[in-house]
This record gives C-alpha cells, structure tokens and sequence, in this order.
C-alpha cells in the first residue's frame, strides 16, 4: 500500500487517547513509507494525523472543498491540497487516491465516508482494505450494529468481510497489507 485515505473527526473527542492515536497513525504512516490522503483541515483529529505524516518527514495530501477553505480550515504544512467543489467531490478523489481506508473516531461525515466506501466495495466498485481503528472501543456498538445487520438477513456475512478491526495501529496496517477481499458482491432478491 502506498496511499491510505484516513477518515476521522474534525474535533479531538473527549479522551486525549484519540488525538494521541491520531498523531501516531500519521507517524507510522510515514515511517512505514505510506502516503496519508484525508480532509485537508487542520483541526481535530483531521490535523492530527496529518501533523504525525508531516512532522515524522512523510507525504500529507488533503482534498478540501473550496466552502471549507475558505473558513481557514487548510492545513498550510502539507504536501499537496487538492480543492474540490462539493463533499461528494471531495469523497470520491480520496477514495480514487489511495490503496485503503482507515476509519478513526468522528462523527456523521466519519461514518458516512466509511459505509460509503464499505457499499462500493459490496457492490464490486472496488477491492481496498477497509479498515476501522477502534480506538478505546469507540466503534464497539457500530460494530455490534453491522452483526444485528447479518443477523436480521440485511447484510450477507461475507460482506461483513469487508470491515477488518483492531485497536492497534500496526497490527491494523498489518490485515490490510495481507487482505483478500471476498469473492462475493452484492446480490439482489428476486421480486416475488
């Protein structure tokens, strides 16, 4: 992998442990040689990471959309920033820049990007590793929710294949070096 897109919050959360995690995720990114694409904003967790890409001598590229600029959200440290016109925009160059997808801690835009890439990997659109850091069991209920999803027959149990977990940084760049996706996409129910 030589680009991974990290999706997380543009606040720091109520614990210190994810800004600190933030951080390190963007050092191991650059230690390990791997290019962090992301937000392009300079607050929460968003500049976090890419202060721990930057400051430990890797590559931060952030795809903004012009409306978020121009409230001096900009990280002014990195690489490369990429403006687009619209958050749909601005979702798909990430995910056409990158190898992967880590998801930290955030709020609905977090979330949002994460089932958004999880639904074009069901539907066959892509085949990158998608992965969640669950920091301090942050995701812990979501991840409980996409079980009931299987559960209740909403969700097939080898799309749920496609969520690969750890709270641990390397391990987590670990499973998504070695995935394999799973052979089987979306299917459709026949009307009846």
């Amino acid at each position: 992998m030589k680009c991974i897109t990290v999706f997380c919050g543009s606040s720091f959360g109520k614990n210190e442990i994810y800004k600190r995690t933030a951080y390190e995720l963007g050092k191991s990114l650059a230690i390990n040689g791997i290019n962090l694409i992301y937000g392009g904003a300079s607050v929460g967790l968003m500049g976090a990471v890419a202060d721990g890409t930057i400051e430990n001598g890797g590559h931060a590229v952030g795809v903004l959309p012009r409306f978020l600029s121009d409230r001096e959200l900009a990280h002014k440290r990195l690489t490369e920033l990429i403006l687009v016109d619209t958050m749909h925009e601005r979702k798909y160059k990430m995910s056409q820049l990158c190898d992967g997808v880590i998801a930290m801690p955030g709020g609905f835009g977090t979330i949002e990007e994460l089932f958004e890439m999880l639904t074009w990997a069901q539907l066959g659109l892509h085949q990158k590793p998608i992965g969640i850091l669950n920091i301090d069991g942050f995701y812990n209920s979501l991840l409980k929710f996409v079980d009931d999803m299987v559960e209740t027959g909403f969700l097939k149990s080898i799309n749920r294949e496609f969520v690969i977990v750890d709270k641990d940084i390397e391990s987590l760049l670990n499973k998504m070096r070695n995935y394999t996706p799973p052979t089987h996409t979306k299917s459709f129910d026949k009307p009846r």
